[in-house]
Formats: structure tokens, C-alpha cells, sequence
């Protein structure tokens, strides 16, 4: 009887510290900031702050030779070395502006960087969003 007594116990601690490590990683991945997503005016006035915040023009070569924004950073986010030349180059401190051509890719990349411990804002809509609201594009 008291071997069968010490095995529930046992087993109800067992429970108890599995239970705790699964809040934990839960708690862990609420501590992700959530990635901002904003309209062209909200991300114009963001990215005036150049002394807090990194621009990045996460579209492929091509597009960005086509028109990107004054200023802008250009690191292709289908690069397997994407997040790795983020962190080798920004610092956490920073607020990283993203866009793409459509807001797609630059919100994945948001979510990347957000995951790595950055504040990140990603443009809705995108550089054809900005184009669409008549902001400035350069070549």
C-alpha cells in the first residue's frame, strides 16, 4: 500500500513539472512581439526617425533596381542568410521598417526579425501601396 501511495505522488509531481515546462514555452512565445503592420502615413513617419530606425527593402534584386524607397537597406529576405546578416548588421536597439513589393514577404520578414528579438514594422501594402498613396520612390 505504501509503495502504491509514493507511486501516485510520484506521478502527480511528474504531471505537475511537465505541466509547468509547457507553460513556459507558452510564456516564452507570448514574449514574441507582435509584428506591427501599418499604412504609408504611419510608416512615413516611423522611418523619418533615421537615428532609431534601420529601413529594409526585402524584395528581390530586380525589384529594387526598378524603385525602393530613399534610404532603404536592400537585403532579399528568400536569402537563407537573411536573419543572420540582420543580426550581424542592425542592432536590437533599432526599430527595423519592411517593406516588399506587396506587404507579403516583408511581413514574413518582420516576423523572422520580430522572433529574433527586434521591434520590426512592416508596411501594408507594400512599395505599390506607397507608389498607390503617391509617396516618393527612387531608382
Amino acid at each position: 500500500m505504501k509503495h502504491f501511495v509514493y507511486i501516485i505522488m510520484l506521478m502527480a509531481i511528474a504531471v505537475g513539472v511537465a505541466s509547468c515546462k509547457s507553460e513556459t514555452k507558452s510564456e516564452q512565445q507570448q514574449e514574441v512581439k507582435a509584428v506591427r503592420q501599418v499604412d504609408c502615413d504611419e510608416f512615413e513617419k516611423i522611418i523619418a526617425d533615421k537615428n532609431r530606425v534601420v529601413l529594409i527593402d526585402v524584395c528581390s534584386t530586380e525589384e529594387f533596381n526598378a524603385g525602393h524607397l530613399k534610404g532603404a537597406i536592400h537585403i532579399d529576405m528568400r536569402q537563407d542568410t537573411f536573419r543572420k546578416k540582420c543580426e550581424e548588421q542592425f542592432d536590437k536597439s533599432k526599430t527595423i521598417a519592411l517593406y516588399c513589393r506587396n506587404g507579403f514577404r516583408s511581413s514574413t520578414a518582420a516576423r523572422i526579425l520580430s522572433e529574433a528579438g527586434y521591434d520590426a514594422v512592416n508596411l501594408k501594402g507594400g512599395i505599390n501601396g506607397w507608389k498607390e498613396a503617391g509617396k516618393e520612390i527612387v531608382k
